[in-house]
């Protein structure tokens, strides 16, 4: 722990250097700032994080049969488990996607689900995110660092490595991919998440692509390569906001729908 508070400014200095920021909007203007390092760490005891991920498994699997039964059957609504209101007057609900099933039938492929600690020591869900929510960049590199500055850390420690998301990313990608390369699609270098972008891109192999690079032809999305040769998508990875329109757009012409996260 010590040598993690000792090294803390050569980690915020590499942090700097690689450029690891994140950006926010505020009063109609983009505002980036360097992501900071706390060298402090929430300990989490190996038998309650046991607990914890049992847990939250359970819960992502449960999330992603609902949203299969809502836009599915709607057993759930039929059987007066959940009032019809409560579902089809939700902000989230969308319409178009209702009797749609994606690849391998999975609704949320990333499932970012806060949680928070009372007083009592009991853990609490705070917001169940299903749009594929960024940050999942931020501590994979910032552990990387802290090995680089501060080995004996982790050497002498018994500490969950999160080294594999990487690895763990492209397998669901390559699982729902339906015949092509797998990209990653980002607004660009003003958004707010583009390092999350690129990081992602760079570590799981994916094409790092915008808006412009792809084309839609008889129903199949292409990238367009910088000597103009199209190759086929199988797989986007893309966080969506529920305020987000529906888009159609000719040139290029893809189709985005709010909500969406791996197509």
């Amino acid at each position: 722990m010590r040598d993690l508070i000792r090294h803390s400014a050569t980690i915020n200095r590499l942090l700097a250097r690689y450029g690891v920021k994140f950006g926010i909007y505020k009063n109609g203007e983009f505002k980036e700032q360097l992501f900071p390092f706390d060298p402090i760490p929430r300990v989490i005891e190996n038998n309650e994080f046991r607990y914890l991920e049992k847990g939250l498994r359970q819960r992502v699997d449960a999330l992603n049969c609902f949203l299969g039964d809502i836009y599915g059957k709607k057993q759930i609504i039929q059987d007066g488990v959940i009032p019809e209101e409560f579902v089809f007057s939700a902000k989230g609900f969308l319409p178009p996607c209702d009797g749609v099933v994606p690849p391998k039938g999975i609704y949320s492929h990333i499932s970012g689900i806060d949680l928070v600690q009372s007083k009592d020591d009991k853990w609490y869900i705070l917001e169940d995110n299903l749009r594929v929510p960024s940050g999942a960049s931020y501590p994979m590199i910032a552990r990387e660092l802290q090995r680089r500055s501060a080995p004996e850390t982790f050497s002498h420690n018994s500490v969950i490595d999160n080294r594999n998301y990487a690895d763990m990313l492209k397998e669901v990608m390559d699982y729902v991919n339906t015949g092509g390369i797998n990209v990653i699609l980002s607004p660009g270098r003003y958004n707010a998440a583009f390092f999350e972008h690129s990081y992602l891109a760079e570590r799981t192999g994916a094409m790092l692509t915008m808006g412009h690079d792809i084309v839609c032809e008889h129903d199949n999305l292409y990238y367009i390569d910088y000597e103009g040769k199209k190759r086929r998508i199988g797989a986007v990875y893309r966080i969506f906001h529920v305020n987000q329109p529906i888009i159609y757009s000719q040139t290029p012409l893809f189709r985005i729908i709010p909500g969406d996260d791996l197509i």
